[in-house]
C-alpha cells in the first residue's frame, strides 16, 4: 500500500527573540500617500526597525524632506516616487522602477485614499467615481503589479489601509462611496490572502477609526463631538498610535497572520 502524503506546508524559520521577529533590516517597503499623516509615520515606524522605503505620493510638496528626514534618522535608503495609483500603468511602472533602484521589493503597503465629501444621492458621479478610482481601484493596481513580483520570488507581503468605515456607517457624516470602498478593500484582503498563500505572500488590511490628521481638520466642531460620543474611548488617535500594527504585519513576527483585518478604532465598531 503506498504511503499517504501530507499537504502540510513546512514552517518558516522563527526567531526566537521576539525583538528580532519584529526587525525589517534590508527590507524593501513601499509606502503609498507615504507622505501623508498616516503614511509618513507608518514609514518612520518601518524605518526605525531598519526597512529601506519606498514613499509614493502623487501631489505633496513634501515628499522629499520627509524621505531624507527618515533617511538621516534611521541611516536606511528612502527614495520618493511621484505616482497617481488611478492608472495601473503608472503603478506597474513604478513598481519596477523601485525594484530596479533597491535592488528587490519585500513589502507593498496601499495607504493612498481620499475621502468622499457626501452621500449615494447627493454625490456627483465625477466625485463618486474619483474617490473609487483610488480608493478601490488604486488598491487593486497595487496588489497586483506588486503580487506579480512577490509570486515570482515566493514570498512577499500586502497591507492594505482599510477603515472601521468598511465595518459601519459613520455618523453624521454620510460617505457611501467611501464606506463601499473601504468594505471593498477588506474583503480583497481576504480574497488575495487565499490566493497568495498557495505561494508564501501574505495580505492583511488595517480598518484606522478617527485620526487626528490633516484629512479631518477641516471638520466641524460639532462633528468631531460626535465622532468623540460614538467612541468608547472619547477621542480620535494619533497617528503615531498605527506605527505598531503595520510594524506587526509587515515583519515575520506575523507569519502566521494572513487575511485578517485589524480595526484599531478606540472601540468604535465594538458597540
Amino acid at each position: 500500500m503506498a504511503a499517504r502524503q501530507s499537504i502540510r506546508a513546512p514552517n518558516p524559520p522563527i526567531q526566537d527573540s521576539v525583538f528580532q521577529q519584529f526587525r525589517l533590516d534590508g527590507r524593501t517597503v513601499v509606502i503609498t500617500g507615504g507622505a501623508g499623516g498616516i503614511g509618513s509615520e507608518i514609514a518612520k515606524g518601518l524605518a526605525e526597525a531598519g526597512a529601506n522605503i519606498a514613499i509614493w505620493y502623487n501631489s505633496s510638496k513634501i515628499a522629499e524632506a520627509i524621505a531624507t528626514e527618515i533617511a538621516e534618522k534611521f541611516q536606511v535608503r528612502t527614495k520618493t516616487y511621484k505616482v497617481d495609483v488611478r492608472s495601473y500603468q503608472e503603478v506597474e511602472a513604478a513598481v519596477a522602477k523601485t525594484v530596479k533602484d533597491f535592488g528587490h521589493l519585500d513589502v507593498m503597503i496601499a495607504n493612498a485614499g481620499v475621502p468622499s465629501k457626501a452621500g449615494g444621492l447627493d454625490d456627483k458621479v465625477e466625485d463618486w467615481d474619483r474617490v473609487r478610482a483610488v480608493d478601490f481601484d488604486g488598491v487593486y493596481y497595487c496588489m497586483r503589479a506588486a503580487g506579480r513580483v512577490f509570486r515570482d520570488q515566493k514570498s512577499g507581503v500586502g497591507i492594505i489601509t482599510a477603515s472601521m468605515s468598511g465595518h459601519a456607517a459613520n455618523v453624521p457624516q454620510e460617505q457611501s462611496c467611501y464606506n463601499a470602498c473601504k468594505a471593498g478593500c477588506i474583503h480583497l484582503a481576504k480574497s488575495l490572502a487565499v490566493e497568495w498563500a498557495k505561494w508564501g505572500g501574505r495580505i492583511n488590511s488595517v480598518s484606522p477609526g478617527y485620526i487626528d490628521t490633516a484629512i479631518s481638520g477641516d471638520c466641524p466642531f460639532e462633528m468631531k463631538e460626535e465622532w468623540f460620543n460614538l467612541t468608547p474611548m472619547k477621542r480620535d488617535a494619533d497617528p503615531r498610535e498605527l506605527k505598531g500594527i503595520y510594524l506587526y504585519l509587515a515583519s515575520d513576527a506575523s507569519s502566521y497572520t494572513t487575511g485578517a483585518d485589524f480595526a484599531i478604532d478606540g472601540g468604535y465598531t465594538a458597540r
